[in-house]
């Protein structure tokens, strides 16, 4: 006896990424990526910053300080992203990555952005 999707007839759903309804009268809302928004308007600033220092960076010369931060920035905004807020030890790190590869990031505009949004979070 052939099932229903034999005969064309039914759903039949293999692998699904994302989001999907199923029925009359359903919606779906689906952010892929997105996270959690941050609710603290300043880890809303840290975000944007990083996200702006990692594009600069893409042209700066690849030293070991400017690797070390590029990976603390990329977590950074993953952490911000995912939770809603980069935690205490983040910050640090990262602070910590941008005092490390200050003379590039001192000529960026994006790289006293994120400095400036990391000293408003940790408190100086």
């Amino acid at each position: 006896m052939a099932t229903a999707d034999e005969r064309g007839k039914g759903i039949h759903i293999g692998s699904v990424r994302g989001a999907f309804a199923i029925g009359d009268h359903n919606t779906v809302t689906h952010n892929e990526g997105s996270g959690v928004a941050p609710a603290d308007p300043a880890q809303e600033e840290l975000l944007r910053a990083v996200r702006a220092l990692r594009e600069d960076l893409s042209r700066a010369v690849e030293t070991p300080q400017i690797t070390a931060l590029r990976g603390e920035l990329a977590d950074a905004e993953t952490e911000i992203a995912d939770r809603g807020a980069a935690g205490p030890g983040r910050l640090a790190r990262l602070r910590t990555a941008l005092a490390d590869a200050g003379a590039v990031v001192g000529l960026l505009a994006s790289g006293a952005a994120v400095g400036q949004a990391v000293a408003a979070l940790v408190g100086g």
